[in-house]
């Protein structure tokens, strides 16, 4: 199959929700899963093996600042939804953040003459692939 350019991923479509809640005012969001990983070094083998370990969730989502959402959750755990959506990709993706924590609430970040945004960085305990897309 070649690639076709119509079909990658194109930012602007996608969707932040929080507790079911669309984010309008979102404008980027990352997330990452870790997973620590254990050496074995074992005797007539000179490859370091490794066994699965621990693994560890966190994310930043940031928008522009139009209501005290973020403020008033506090430290309360919550659940994201990302949705990865492009009218010319093949489907989207959406997946499925829990448990999700607030690692620090911004209170203030004033600049005068510039549009006010907040960035949440979070931790999470989880996820669940909602829809896969595939190649068609």
């Amino acid at each position: 199959m070649s690639f076709n350019p119509d079909r990658a991923f194109y930012g602007s479509f996608s969707k932040l929700l929080l507790d079911g809640e669309w984010q309008t005012n979102a404008n980027s969001v990352e997330a990452t899963v870790e997973m620590s990983k254990g050496e074995l070094n074992v005797m007539g083998d000179d490859w370091t093996r490794y066994k699965k370990g621990q693994k560890s969730g966190s994310g930043t989502f940031s928008g522009y600042k139009v209501t005290s959402k973020m403020i008033e959750q506090g430290f309360e755990r919550f659940e994201l939804i990302i949705s990865l959506e492009d009218p010319e990709a093949w489907g989207h993706e959406r997946v499925r953040l829990k448990n999700c924590m607030a690692d620090s609430i911004q209170l203030a970040n004033v600049t005068s003459g510039e549009i006010i945004e907040e960035e949440t960085p979070f931790t999470f305990e989880g996820f669940e692939l909602l829809d896969a897309v595939t190649a068609q």
